[in-house]
Order: structure tokens, then sequence, then C-alpha cells
């Protein structure tokens, strides 16, 4: 009798601590981001984890993607279960939206726009800069190759087709003619259109593919100033001017509710505004907002006049109608000049 209890107690034990172990453990969330945030979320991702443990008082494991963000977007509408998404590209949020996937005022939802952090576009070019590259018209030049993502795939490439489309249109006071022949040489000048900002990183600083790089300052001061290409020897040219590329963030609302993760979603995303993520983000060369880590790190980033490309060519809806749906000016531009 007496080995019967004890084996009864053992087993109620047991069925307890297995019910207090899955209480202490919230259901993993995914989080999609963009081709080259591996670095980055590979060091935010672990700290929320501890934070979140901290805070509540319970394990969550994130799931994380990574990826060209109109190729992520195209996936999760398709149906890939994605919790929150962390993207460069404020259009392929937006579809999302318009898909019922999230909310339509889902830049409402956080601070700046839900844009943490914010870049620009920039060149990297091989040690010493032997095609004295100094802006965007050195771009055209017949004797400079270019090497950038896909505009069809990736977020950051829109940023470069924009950042060339938007100094034309200020260099040409807005004559849509000159302003299509100058990106449409510009195009023509690409020797390498990988799908996504890796592909383009690896083609250009690996395989010495072309003169110059255009991706996201932040990637080019990486590249240049990391170990990983160190032996390819490469220098950062910014542009006097360029574009304002934010990086917005989101709940998918669909999913977040139907897996139960709105929670620690939500929490995730307010974590990229903490002053201590905010000051990990300008290790990895983002601008950020906090007013205390823009003081403390303004020395880092060159001066440079950013263009808002809302401010200028309408809204996103607009800019990605005219310019980046099937039989735009890309297109047009694509078929016309290459």
């Amino acid at each position: 009798m007496l080995k019967k209890i004890v084996l009864a107690t053992v087993a109620s034990a047991t069925l307890l601590t297995g019910s207090l172990s899955h209480a202490a453990a919230d259901t993993p969330f995914h989080n999609a981001s963009y081709d080259i945030a591996r670095e980055l979320f590979g060091e935010i991702n672990p700290l929320f984890v501890e934070h979140w443990k901290q805070q509540s008082g319970k394990e969550v494991k994130i799931i994380q993607s990574f990826a060209g963000t109109s190729r992520q977007a195209q996936d999760i509408i398709q149906g890939k279960k994605v919790d929150v998404v962390t993207f460069n590209q404020v259009t392929d949020v937006d579809i999302l939206a318009k898909r019922k996937l999230l909310r339509e005022d889902w830049a409402e939802q956080f601070p700046n726009n839900s844009s943490p952090y914010y870049s620009t576009t920039a060149f990297l070019v091989r040690e010493g800069n032997p095609k004295n590259i100094k802006s965007w018209d050195d771009l055209i030049r017949d004797d400079v190759k270019l090497v950038f993502p896909n505009p069809k795939t990736s977020g950051n490439a829109r940023y470069s087709y924009l950042g060339a489309w938007l100094f034309a249109n200020e260099k040409f006071n807005g004559d849509q003619e000159k302003v299509k022949a100058f990106v449409g040489k510009l195009l023509k000048n690409v020797e390498n259109f990988p799908t996504g900002g890796r592909g383009a990183t690896v083609a250009f600083a690996q395989n010495g593919q072309g003169d110059v790089l255009l991706t996201f300052e932040s990637e080019v001061i990486n590249i240049a100033n990391g170990e990983e290409f160190k032996s390819a020897k490469l220098d950062i040219v910014v542009p006097e001017v360029s574009v304002l590329a934010e990086f917005p963030v989101a709940i998918v609302d669909k999913v977040a509710d139907e897996r139960g993760t709105r929670e620690q979603a939500k929490a995730f995303l307010d974590f990229q505004y903490s002053k201590d993520i905010q000051q990990l983000l300008t290790r990895y060369n983002y601008r950020v907002h906090n007013p205390e880590v823009v003081e403390a790190t303004k020395a880092q980033f060159a001066p440079v006049r950013l263009i808002n490309p809302t401010e200028v060519l309408g809204t996103w809806d607009e800019i990605t109608a005219k310019h980046f749906d099937n039989g735009g000016i890309l297109d047009q531009l694509l078929a016309s000049g290459r």
C-alpha cells in the first residue's frame, strides 16, 4: 500500500511539474526580416528572450527568417505563418495590410511611423576609389559597373532605385524624360541583379563583380569595417544627397491573434525602441531616434541630406503603382535598356 501511495505521489508531482513547465513557456513567434539583417537579429533576439523572461517569468522562442522583403511578403500572403515583420520597405508591409493580414493603420501603432531606425543608400567601392565615385552622377558613366539587388524582389534595391530617381528629379527640375533617361542609364550599368541584399554583397565583395555596390549605408559600413570581407579592401562613399530609408515593423494581426502571440509580439517590437537596443542598432550603423543615442553617435555618420520619397513622389501606393507594379516605369526601363 505504501509503495502505491509513493508511486501515486510521484506521478502527481510529475504531472504538476509538467504543467508548470508548460505554463512557463510562451508560444513561439516568427519574425520575418530583410535579407541582410542576420547578424543584427542574431544579437537582438536572444537579448529579447532574456528580457521577456525577466519581465514575464516565461520562456519564449523566436523563429527567424530572412529574405528580400517583397519575397517575404508574398510568402506570408501565400500562407507562411509570421507573427511580426521587421522589414526595410514600407510597401511590403502595406501589401499585407491590403490583404487584411494586419491593420490598415499599422504605421500608427509604434513611434516614428512604426520605424525604430532608418538608413539611406550609400556606395561601396574598391580600395582607393579607383573610379573616383563621389555622387549619383558617377554611377551612369560608361566605365562604371554596378551591383545591387533586384528592385522587384528587394526593398533594399527599391531604395537604391528611388535614390537615383530623387537625385535626378532635383538635378533636372522634375523633367520626367530626363529623369527616366538618367535612371535607365544607371540600370543599364548594373552587372548583377541578385534577389536580395546578401547576394549583392557576396557578388561584389567576394566574387569581385562591379565597381560599386549600392546598398544601405549601414551595410556599406559593416562590410567595409567588418572581418568577413576584410581581404576585399573596400572603401565607403556616402553621397551628399540620398534617400530616406525607413525600416518598418508591424504585428501580423491575423497570425498573432490566431496563435495567441500578440503580447510577446508587441513586446518584441517595443523592445526595438529601448535605449539599449537603439545603442545596439548604431553598432550596426543604423541611424536611430533616441535623442541621447543620437547625440552620442553623431560623429559616426557622414552628413547627408535625406529626401523622403513620399514628400516628392506621392504616397507609397502611388510610388508602387507608378514605378514597381508590373508594366511600371522600372519594367519599362529594364525592357528598353537591358
